[in-house]
């Protein structure tokens, strides 16, 4: 391995780490350096920059619609756990939504664009609207004024625009001016629509967003998943048959199933049951069949999880990123508080050990993105360090102490507050 990192807990600890406060505090810690070190994204236009290992801008590209959302939604989290200095970087995105990823003509917002806010890629993609529903959502629950117009905007545009109300799930992508360019249906989108719509619940109140995220998770939980070995497809026909031959983007459309997907619906999956009132006395064991499944299949021995598996189960991308190892960490947290069993404590800390050693950078901040077959940073899929999104979350939603409801547990105990 290329750099050591103490594992974050106390090893002799015979509880919980969840309860153990050697972890609680190495947690916050890597929070913290987290934040600071991509506080250096914000530029003074208000946009954001892609940042190399070193914390430095990696050029004018355009900026893409999840990198804005995602800020915004990171440092709403951390501004609710008490952290400083982070409500201007989530006013500075909010405001960059409205003045360069809005499109003032057809309505709704752009995919990528410059920094004079002429788009890149002007198509209208569920995948990046769902996200600006995430940010609009938390930073709302997190007491920002101002975001109601834009939670309610985004609502009723997804509505109208992606929602398939007699399938129950979200349809995929559109011209700028919402004609229909393709026919592919994704679970992508949908595991993020599903998030996203919790997230909308929390922050309203309101039901038919309980009922949309249910939806989703009905669909991939009780029809796709048993009949698939709970690994999940991610590619669908127009009618939502599976599409086994489809291979698309190799980032965002993988060919073959994710298992770091399926450990982040299995987190989503025990959020909806905890908000729904724990009624679904299945739900948790259908959570826990696909994470388990994941594990079972993705986790490699010297550490870290494969990006890809054909629907055989076999490793089909033996790439090691950063987000599946965050996803599973979440995943291990929402079981042990949910439905522990034994298993879930040695996971939660060898999901921690190795993120310890081959992701987290506690010399600069942030997470490398990636490993080589030595466990050594590598570039083959990322640049730089892309996003604070995942691993923020892996530190946040353990120390909320929360199964649902995240953004109310983490401003009720503030973990990242000064001490």
């Amino acid at each position: 391995m290329s750099h050591e990192t103490q594992a974050p807990g106390d090893p002799d600890q015979t509880g919980p780490w969840l309860e153990d406060p050697a972890h609680l505090d190495w947690l916050r810690e890597d929070a913290l350096r987290q934040l600071e070190f991509f506080r250096a994204s914000l530029r003074p236009d208000g946009g954001f920059d892609v940042l190399d290992l070193d914390g430095a801008p990696l050029g004018e590209g355009p900026q893409e619609l999840h990198t804005t959302t995602r800020m915004v939604h990171s440092y709403a989290l951390a501004h609710a756990a008490g952290a400083p200095d982070c409500a201007g970087i989530v006013e500075a995105g909010l405001a960059y939504l409205q003045t360069h990823h809005r499109d003032a003509e057809h309505g709704g917002f752009f995919w990528s664009v410059r920094r004079d806010g002429a788009p890149v890629r002007d198509e209208k993609l569920a995948y990046g609207h769902v996200f600006v529903l995430l940010a609009a959502s938390t930073a709302r629950a997190a007491g920002f004024a101002g975001t109601e117009p834009l939670l309610a905007e985004i609502a009723a545009l997804i509505d109208r625009r992606f929602w398939d109300d007699a399938a129950g799930l979200l349809r995929d992508e559109f011209t700028r001016d919402w004609q229909p360019f393709s026919d592919y249906r994704g679970y992508n989108s949908n595991m993020h629509g599903c998030e996203a719509f919790l997230a909308a619940f929390e922050a309203t109140g309101e039901r038919a967003f309980l009922d949309k995220a249910g939806r989703i998770l009905d669909f991939f939980l009780t029809r796709i998943a048993p009949d698939h070995g709970w690994r999940l497809p991610e590619h669908f026909t127009p009618d939502w048959e599976v599409d086994l031959d489809y291979a698309g983007d190799p980032m965002f459309r993988p060919k073959g199933t994710t298992p770091g997907h399926s450990l982040e619906l299995a987190r989503l999956a025990l959020q909806h049951w905890d908000l729904a009132g724990r009624a679904d006395a299945q739900a948790p064991d259908r959570a826990r069949r696909l994470a388990e499944q994941a594990l079972r299949d993705a986790w490699r021995p010297e550490g870290g999880l494969v990006y890809t598996l054909d629907y055989s189960g076999a490793v089909q991308v033996a790439d090691r990123y950063w987000w599946p190892v965050c996803e599973g960490i979440g995943a291990l947290a929402a079981l042990q508080r949910a439905a522990p069993e034994p298993a879930d404590e040695r996971w939660y800390r060898t999901l921690w050990a190795s993120a310890a050693a081959l992701f987290v950078d506690e010399a600069r901040g942030g997470w490398f993105p990636e490993v080589d077959d030595a466990g050594r940073p590598a570039a083959r899929q990322f640049l730089g360090k892309p996003d604070i999104y995942h691993a923020l979350q892996a530190d946040v939603l353990p120390l909320s102490g929360a199964v649902s409801r995240p953004v109310a547990a983490l401003a009720k105990t503030r973990p990242l507050a000064p001490r």
